[in-house]
């Protein structure tokens, strides 16, 4: 079959799975280790998912594990992934001169996980200022903290591969003995500027475009900003009321359980509650069209709106505008189809890891799903199967349960009309 025979969802998946397959075999190099030896096979694929799938979940420590060539080909990774395949395509297209038809649109469409294709050149046109813009301020405003503790030319390095991990809401870190950022917990300068990469990446590039644009907002960029605002705010409160941290802290924390995975505190020292707070935010996630995963802002949103409207029997609707029957659908077909992949992963991992505590694993697998990578430090020690059942949730969490879902159906069943009948529900 010839790719333009191919779906545009299909050719999503094709790609981040080519991306994958062909960075794990990079990762498996002697040249990318910094023994020379290489690393262990199901290590470079959990790697490779992790950093395409912008996660940060790690089996190996990539400051300790990598060499340099390693860590350049992670940080690759991570810029890939976190664009998206058909993002950079497209974007090396148009610089070439070609032009954007109706095909690129519906590829863009898909690769951004949005429900219009409405604005997609505007989008894409801003994607490459707003990417460079922000990672290389973020990498100027990091090297003043890691340069305190590094040489020039090794802090440059973690700076760079730091402000583009943040950005892309990828967890990942170079600071060794899978500390994360745990030793900057009270550097005010490092903790800000990672919380600013983290938003505005999870804001989506439509949403920054919006933004940018200086006009009226629409629904949806509206919708974004009012739940990652409520998000942020009651996530650092509730994690102040569990845990005895800093509000600094607090903060840092809800910021990034927001599908980043940097930590500034031992996930693994937090209370029960704390890690509850921290898995809601994690299945959440961040907003459509963004670097990060979860369920996405707007689908809890809607989904919220949604029950008020059924319990209070008015229009399901939201600053002066009604908000789709078809948007509804979807948004419980998504958190449908989401909590039925974290339940099966859940008992397939409780069952194949027994050791470990049915919070850890579910945290895990909670984590992987919504491409987060926070983890109470199990990810190490766990078996090739589980690694590689992790991968791919990874993979499903980056791609969206439905595009998955979806990918394989080619009819139209729109036509088929069946008389309708009542049914009790409650």
């Amino acid at each position: 079959m010839k790719s333009k025979q191919l779906k545009p969802k299909r050719i999503v998946v094709l790609g981040f799975l080519s991306v994958i397959i062909i960075g794990a075999v990079l990762l498996a190099l002697p040249a990318a280790s910094s023994s020379g030896e290489g690393i262990p096979l199901v290590d470079s694929i959990f790697t490779a998912t992790s950093a395409v799938c912008v996660t940060g979940l790690v089996s190996i420590d990539p400051g300790d594990c990598f060499s340099a060539f390693g860590q350049v080909v992670l940080g690759m990774l991570i810029q890939i992934g976190g664009l998206g395949i058909s993002v950079i395509g497209v974007m090396i297209f148009l610089a070439a001169g070609g032009k954007f038809g109706i095909g690129k649109q519906r590829l863009l469409k898909e690769s951004l996980n949005l429900s219009s294709g409405k604005g997609l050149l505007y989008v894409i046109h801003n994607v490459a200022i707003i990417t460079i813009t922000f990672e290389a301020a973020g990498a100027a405003l990091s090297y003043i903290a890691f340069s305190a503790h590094f040489s020039p030319g090794k802090a440059l390095g973690i700076s760079v591969f730091h402000s583009l991990a943040a950005f892309n809401n990828a967890g990942f870190d170079l600071l060794g003995n899978y500390q994360s950022l745990t030793s900057y917990v009270n550097d005010p300068l490092l903790n800000i500027v990672t919380c600013i990469l983290i938003i505005f990446g999870g804001l989506g590039f439509y949403v920054l475009g919006d933004i940018l644009s200086g006009g009226t907002w629409s629904l949806n960029t509206k919708i974004v900003l009012s739940t990652t605002g409520f998000l942020l705010v009651a996530g650092t409160m509730l994690l102040k009321l569990t845990e005895g941290i800093s509000w600094m802290a607090a903060g840092f924390q809800s910021v990034t359980a927001r599908t980043a995975g940097f930590a500034t505190v031992s996930i693994g020292d937090l209370t029960s509650a704390g890690l509850l707070v921290v898995m809601v935010l994690m299945f959440i996630g961040a907003s459509p069209g963004s670097t990060g995963g979860g369920i996405k802002t707007s689908t809890f949103f809607v989904l919220v709106r949604r029950l008020l409207a059924v319990v209070t029997n008015r229009p399901c609707s939201a600053f002066r505008r009604k908000i789709p029957d078809s948007a509804v659908t979807k948004a419980f077909c998504a958190v449908a189809l989401a909590f039925g992949i974290v339940l099966f992963g859940t008992f397939a991992l409780c069952i194949m890891e027994n050791e470990y505590a049915f919070v850890q694993v579910l945290f895990e697998v909670v984590s992987a799903f919504s491409t987060t990578g926070l983890s109470t430090g199990i990810t190490p020690e766990l078996a090739p199967a589980s690694k590689l059942l992790l991968a791919g949730l990874m993979f499903i969490g980056r791609l969206g349960p439905l595009t998955i879902a979806t990918m394989w159906i080619s009819g139209d069943a729109s036509s088929v009309r069946y008389v309708e009948e009542e049914v009790t529900i409650g």
